[in-house]
């Protein structure tokens, strides 16, 4: 990997290290995704490197870029790309088999406004992303980790949060989604204690329109899970 420079003015955790919010756990690749990874990735998917991204440069064009963190198999991404054609959509996932099957989506929707990085979220939020540079940020479903001793592997967290802001531009939006009870209410405690957010609800909102229903979201709707959104703003 070439040296490059490092942000000036990154955050970092306080301890000078992060806790990875993933695992990498062997994941099922089909040839499909295998396929999209080796015949597209060079056109959509960029290198992780420690120097800051020129987003009009990275899209070839000067559009409000919105950052999704952790985009599973694609399909919300897609969907809200081809809906929202005047926009960026930068996705960050780290499993390949995600990366080809959004892959596969960006050819067969002929999408043209998707870049992704295979990296982890914190290292490219701190060295790749200009301060106060998004228009906007997308998590949803993230790992829940159920399990009360993996709570601290948890991507919503107060240190996380104050990094992703100081990338915000004013009056830009974060919007998560859960459909894990518990996970939804810690989301909202920490959101609230930011300062430099306010919510757009007075606790959580209904599914906004532009957050499409993935099959599995809508397997679990029907089996009566809950589904929690919510919507801050950068003051």
């Amino acid at each position: 990997m070439k040296e490059a420079k490092t942000l000036a003015d990154s955050v970092a955790p306080p301890t000078g290290l992060h806790i990875k919010s993933f695992v990498h756990r062997r994941s099922h690749i089909t040839q499909g995704q295998r396929l999209a990874l080796e015949t597209l990735g060079s056109s959509w998917v960029l290198d992780y490197t420690p120097e800051i991204l020129d987003l009009a440069q990275t899209f070839g064009r000067q559009a409000p870029t919105i950052l999704e963190i952790g985009f599973g198999m694609g399909e919300t991404t897609a969907a809200i790309a081809q809906a929202r054609p005047d926009e960026n959509f930068l996705g960050l996932e780290v499993f390949n088999s995600g990366v080809g099957a959004l892959l596969g989506r960006i050819q067969s929707h002929e999408l043209r406004n998707i870049r992704i990085i295979s990296h982890d979220a914190v290292e490219v939020l701190q060295n790749m992303v200009a301060p106060q540079s998004l228009a906007g940020v997308h998590i949803y479903f993230p790992d829940p980790w159920p399990k009360t001793r993996h709570h601290k592997r948890r991507l919503i967290q107060a240190p996380f949060l104050q990094l992703l802001c100081s990338r915000l531009a004013s009056g830009a939006y974060i919007h998560c989604a859960t459909d894990w009870e518990h996970y939804a209410h810690q989301m909202l405690d920490v959101l609230q204690n930011e300062p430099a957010l306010e919510n757009t609800a007075a606790g959580f909102v209904p599914r906004p329109d532009h957050r499409p229903l993935t099959k599995f979201e809508s397997r679990g709707l029907r089996l009566g899970h809950g589904v929690w959104d919510l919507i801050f703003k950068k003051r």
